[in-house]
């Protein structure tokens, strides 16, 4: 048994994705007033009195993509078609009707399944008047809604879960749930993420191409492995902000980002047969910067033979000096070699930030690191009293000093390798927070 799924399709710039948006209740999808911005199927789980459906955000039918993408797009369209419970056949109220509705009408029509007539762009009295004109379309009684205001958007769910077929066991069930390890696919464009997560997902999940770009939203594909729950993030590819074209790029950016931000684990491909770029730093950088635990990922080994892993491996940690404590994975998501290794450690990983520092030992390891070595002090004593564990996914150190600013840097780098190499975990990274102190007094809490 499956959550039921609920599929949106219509021509370009109809409203889709602002629809998919406002019924998931957050910005998932890409909204821009460009025809083609949605390429892959979008997914992600509503839940609404009592019912639990997959929702799902399509490329519009009939799109001339500039990118020649086209036969990929509407071929993701049909198989979201072919497995949706219920059909929401989104139009332009405001537009009105053109050929292209009529081309989208034609190919719903064979599929005989529940299919919901969906008049977006409504935002005037006089325009919800004209809405049953669309009822030639052969789907019944329109629902006027306007995907940006919210306007009908309530009457619409009641009418999906009107729709939907009886309810199952697998509607209570939450992707999420049972702990599931989130990893964000990220690398620049062409490294191959798209085609790990179709790996991953056992089937053409998101669209594969030669062309740079393809991906531009970030896709959720959900798995099992081994009997434990992931879920991948598959981001678009990124490039220097200075080269982004226009404001879809922009938005793939700032979605990448996000996914870095709400992953537990980051999975950063390169193609090994490219030189470490500065968007490749740049990602590093961001990385370390939100203390995520990353695994490198050598991609397309399958394509470069002649290519000396490990003076690779030696080249990446040179490269990439702020995640240099990272594990190094080389495989080809084409053919799937190393996959499975490479998700083992994402497991290995994510329990390496789970640690647990018993203060006892966290204070006797710092003093000897201080004992070993103190910061430049510019004038200044450096004096670091004693320490607490805080946190974990990232593992997270309160240090209480004299000065912080003594211990920031190079110190504290050095200290998070200490704590590394002292608590077995040794390829995560460690937030350590400076906290001033002017003295201990004893028997003080």
């Amino acid at each position: 048994m499956h959550i039921p799924r609920v599929t949106i399709v219509g021509r370009p710039n109809v409203g889709k994705s602002s629809l998919f948006n406002r019924l998931v209740g957050r910005r998932v999808a890409i909204v821009e007033p460009t025809a083609g911005v949605t390429r892959d199927r979008v997914t992600s789980i509503v839940r609404h009195e009592g019912r639990a459906f997959e929702l799902v955000d399509t490329g519009g039918l009939g799109l001339v993509d500039e990118a020649l993408l086209k036969e990929h797009v509407e071929a993701q369209i049909g198989y979201a078609l072919e497995t949706a419970d219920v059909v929401l056949f989104v139009v332009d109220g405001k537009e009105g009707r053109v050929p292209a509705d009529d081309m989208v009408a034609r190919r719903l029509r064979p599929l005989n399944k529940p299919t919901l007539l969906v008049a977006n762009k409504i935002e005037s009295h006089f325009e919800e008047l004209a809405v049953s004109e669309w009822q030639r379309l052969g789907f019944g009684e329109p629902m006027a809604i306007s995907a940006k205001e919210g306007f009908g958007t309530h009457d619409l769910l009641a009418a999906v879960l009107a729709a939907l077929p009886e309810r199952t066991e697998a509607e209570d069930q939450d992707p999420e749930a049972g702990d599931a390890l989130r990893f964000a696919i990220v690398g620049k464009r062409n490294s191959g993420k798209s085609t790990l997560v179709n790996q991953l997902a056992g089937e053409e999940r998101v669209i594969v191409s030669e062309l740079p770009g393809t991906t531009r939203d970030s896709i959720d594909v959900a798995f099992d492995f081994d009997g434990r729950r992931l879920i991948a993030i598959d981001t678009a590819g990124v490039r220097k902000k200075k080269s982004l074209e226009h404001a879809i790029e922009l938005f793939a950016h700032n979605r990448s980002n996000d996914s870095i931000r709400r992953s537990h684990v980051c999975v950063h491909m390169f193609d090994v047969r490219e030189p470490i770029s500065q968007v490749d730093k740049a990602l590093a950088a961001y990385c370390v910067e939100h203390h995520k635990p990353v695994v490198l990922v050598g991609n397309k080994v399958d394509l470069a033979p002649e290519v000396d892993l490990k003076k690779w491996d030696a080249y990446i940690k040179q490269q990439l000096p702020g995640i240099d404590h990272a594990p190094v994975v080389f495989m080809s998501a084409k053919e799937g070699t190393n996959v499975e290794g490479m998700l083992d450690l994402l497991f290995e990983l994510r329990e390496q930030t789970r640690i647990e520092m018993p203060t006892g030992k966290l204070n006797k390891v710092l003093q000897g690191a201080r004992d070993r070595l103190l910061p430049s002090s510019g004038g200044a004593f450096p004096k670091l009293f004693y320490g607490t564990q805080v946190g974990n996914e990232p593992l997270s150190v309160l240090v209480f000093v004299n000065e912080p600013r003594l211990f920031r840097g190079q110190y504290e780098r050095y200290l998070a390798q200490v704590l590394r190499d002292s608590f077995g975990c040794p390829e995560v990274p460690i937030r350590i927070a400076f906290r001033r102190r002017d003295k201990v007094v004893l028997g003080e809490e």
